[in-house]
């Protein structure tokens, strides 16, 4: 049986700070089902992960945000991490690359702090969303419906709270990155 996800491009937004197991589990269950991974970075070289309480093991960088569009993409994973979103939502190319996906219907799937990229790209507006919960606010001053749930799936967008919701995180993801790929690959009709 082919795998789900084959031959998909997504796209791992991250720098420095970024969860561990937030960046590390997803990414893992997408490459067993076939999709091709790249982390994308403001930085160059490595990244350095931050595992629950201390700085954790770091990940290699495959492509430069100043390289890349969502168009080299078919969809975003922006992993959580209280430090690392909040310095990637002050850079403006960063924001850029997740309205991107955003305007042209991608899949983006996001979890724990990852979804303070979707408030700064405006884009929780009238979607219902979940996160870490000191987010509540954010996600709602932003035109969010927030809910405390393990996994919410709105129009595209996946979200989850935090780590211990992973596994529910990477079905839910995988299935509506699974839906998408099959939309893309599905042949076009023609009307006269």
């Amino acid at each position: 049986m082919p795998n789900l996800l084959e031959d998909m491009k997504i796209a791992i937004l991250a720098t420095d700070g970024f969860e561990q197991v937030e960046l590390l589990e997803p990414r893992k269950a997408l490459n067993a089902e076939g999709a091709r991974t790249t982390v994308v970075s403001p930085k160059s070289g490595k990244i350095k992960g931050w595992n629950f309480t201390d700085w954790g093991q770091e990940v290699a960088v495959e492509e430069s945000l100043d390289s890349v569009t969502a168009e080299d993409f078919d969809a975003l994973l922006l992993p959580g991490g209280v430090i690392n979103p909040d310095k990637l939502r002050v850079i403006p190319k960063a924001v850029q690359f997740v309205q991107e996906f955003i305007g042209a219907t991608k899949p983006v799937a996001s979890i724990c702090h990852g979804p303070w990229m979707l408030v700064e790209a405006g884009a929780v507006a009238g979607r219902t969303v979940t996160s870490w919960p000191s987010l509540r606010t954010d996600i709602r001053n932003a035109g969010g419906n927030w809910v405390d749930e393990e996994v919410i799936l709105d129009n595209g967008v996946v979200t989850s709270r935090k780590p211990e919701d992973i596994p529910a995180f990477n079905r839910v993801m995988i299935g509506m990155f699974a839906d998408a790929l099959r939309a893309k690959q599905a042949p076009r009709t023609r009307t006269a």
